[in-house]
């Protein structure tokens, strides 16, 4: 059986907003971006079944039953798209409590590492072979600007 070319566009539409929404802040759009990603799972498993009779031996003859796979699978893709969503729907539920909002903030240790990909990124400075940065021994000030932590994660350059 050859799929309907709508089928595929919908699935193709579903599974692109879901990644795009999936890429954002906002926990309340990860979580869209999971049940639209779930929902156009369970129908492009659905478009690789084959269509026929109930797969109930004694009803049907065996050639003319319908797969019992895919509907197996999308039975399982739906519990696992529900276990998501309640998880998504706790922790959105939570930082709304916390935080009067549901953004993900940056991680202060993601803003250290963007300042010294920044840094690593000019014209005069090189990798030094072992795996860090080449800095030159200045601390990085983190953005929020609570500590400042030498790049090698110790604190050498603090005096300590």
């Amino acid at each position: 059986m050859t799929p309907n070319l709508t089928y595929v566009l919908v699935v193709g539409v579903l599974f692109a907003a879901g990644v795009t929404l999936l890429l954002e802040r906002s926990l309340t759009r990860v979580l869209m971006g999971v049940i639209l990603l779930g929902n156009g799972a369970n129908l492009l498993l659905l478009t690789g079944g084959r269509a026929g009779g109930p797969p109930i031996v004694g009803t049907t003859a065996a050639e003319d039953m319908s797969d019992p796979l895919p509907q197996a699978m999308v039975l399982t893709a739906i519990v696992i798209t529900l276990g998501m969503t309640a998880f998504l729907l706790a922790l959105a539920y939570r930082s709304w409590h916390l935080n009067g909002h549901d953004e993900v903030q940056d991680d202060v240790e993601d803003r250290r590492i963007m300042v010294l990909a920044d840094r690593d990124e000019g014209p005069g400075t090189a990798d030094t072979g072992d795996g860090e940065p080449a800095t030159d021994g200045r601390p990085v000030t983190v953005a929020t600007g609570n500590r400042s932590a030498s790049p090698a994660g110790d604190d050498a350059g603090s005096g300590r």
